[in-house]
């Protein structure tokens, strides 16, 4: 799946370029701007790694809690302020979490503690599973099977933690009506940006598994297998 994180990450920048005046490569300063990430829940580090190999990144910050994995720093996103010394709060220009949310008992404050740690302009990129029985079937009855069919360990996986898109577009729409000071409306589900939202419109794009060739882009399978989301802080 790593290579389709890169594509979607160069997809939500050109997505933000193209609603620049100034969006050809000559005049839009995306095209040689360089950039900080924080990778949450890193595992190994199979995208840290290769984010940091990027010719346009300037650094990798890359953190999981569960110790047996860990190539980086061994923390989870409360405690990453107390890890870098003397830095205060560090700011980054991309905070993932990839195969991370469906893991979490508490999504909202989990992605709370995340978003503080970018820079306005931003982007919060992640992937997940959508809570559909088609995805009970593919990661739980399938993928958790005994070997030789399954390929993770019983009780990765709850199906009752997966996030569908439509409550990530319904959580950000509410986190931009809290922030507001006048009571109106501040976004819908199609995606409509209000003046004063502190989040822009939330990218999400379906994926799925093909035997023999890998993880592609599937487009309208969102809503009931992985998908990809990503969303810009405005300011």
């Amino acid at each position: 799946m790593n290579p389709l994180r890169h594509d979607f990450i160069q997809s939500c920048l050109r997505s933000a370029s193209s609603a620049s005046p100034n969006s050809n490569d000559a005049q839009n300063p995306e095209a040689t701007r360089k950039y900080k990430y924080l990778d949450v829940g890193c595992g190994g580090g199979i995208f840290a790694s290769s984010a940091a190999r990027l010719p346009n990144t300037v650094s990798v910050t890359a953190i999981d809690p569960t110790s047996e994995v860990i190539k980086y720093l061994n923390c989870a996103i409360e405690e990453l302020d107390s890890h870098i010394e003397g830095q205060g709060k560090e700011s980054f220009d991309f905070v993932t979490v990839f195969e991370v949310v469906e893991h979490i008992d508490k999504p909202a404050a989990f992605l709370r503690q995340a978003l503080a740690h970018l820079k306005p302009g931003g982007w919060l990129i992640g992937s997940t599973i959508a809570r559909h029985p088609m995805s009970y079937l593919t990661t739980k009855i399938v993928a958790e099977a005994p070997w030789p069919i399954g390929v993770v360990p019983p009780g990765t996986h709850d199906w009752n933690k997966y996030v569908n898109p439509s409550e990530v577009r319904e959580w950000f729409a509410h986190e931009n009506h809290e922030l507001h000071t006048r009571n109106v409306e501040t976004s819908d589900n199609e995606g409509r940006i209000e003046a004063g939202d502190k989040y822009g419109v939330v990218r999400v794009e379906g994926c799925i598994y093909l035997p023999l060739l890998g993880w592609k882009w599937a487009g309208g399978t969102a809503e009931y297998g992985n998908f990809f989301f990503g969303v810009q802080k405005l300011h």
